[in-house]
């Protein structure tokens, strides 16, 4: 009898293995045929390039990133609305590399770090008006990660001044043009 109970239990497994096997085989089915992945921007702009570093605008509009697709490292603006690339003049520089991006709130103002000489620079590029600006120029040592705030007033950043890795904000003034909608900036203002 144990004999028996014995094979009985193993032909149990057996027909335990082939249930599992056939559920997951519809399991896998439906996942791959059927129900649709949510849309990703790799989808959208699929390239054979090496792309990286991202930076999403707060109103999720513009997508900027670190890519190689034009022969130099260097940042690209994509628009996730109209599904395009934005040329950005004077951002990227021959013999420069330009890395580590961060957006504004609706993508005016982008700040990174751009590195054609002994040291690397943060600059900050806007782009209603195409320029780029040096924002470390008189500053000493090494900078590296910076962010800015929504309404592109201020910059946040790493640096090694003082021979360890330390954090700064600068306030560009409050003569900045904010990137804040207004209707937006007011209800922030009036929240508790």
């Amino acid at each position: 009898m144990p004999a028996t109970m014995c094979h009985r239990s193993h032909g149990r497994v057996r027909w335990l293995n082939v249930t599992v096997c056939i559920s997951l085989l519809g399991v896998l089915t439906v996942a791959c045929g059927q129900e649709e992945l949510p849309t990703t921007a790799s989808a959208e702009f699929d390239s054979r390039h090496n792309d990286g570093q991202p930076a999403l605008s707060g109103d999720g509009h513009f997508l900027a990133f670190v890519s190689n697709r034009d022969g130099n490292r260097g940042i690209l603006l994509y628009d996730r609305k109209q599904k395009q690339m934005v040329t950005l003049p004077r951002l990227n520089r021959q013999n420069a590399i330009a890395e580590a991006p961060s957006l504004s709130y609706t993508g005016r103002y982008i700040v990174y770090i751009t590195s054609d000489n002994v040291r690397p620079e943060i600059e900050l590029y806007d782009r209603a008006l195409q320029q780029p600006e040096v924002l470390t120029a008189h500053y000493r040592g090494w900078f590296r990660n910076p962010s800015i705030s929504p309404d592109g007033r201020y910059v946040a950043f790493e640096t090694g001044v003082r021979g360890q890795w330390d954090i700064e904000v600068m306030d560009r003034g409050p003569n900045v043009e904010s990137d804040v909608p207004d209707n937006l900036r007011s209800r922030l203002l009036s929240s508790p």
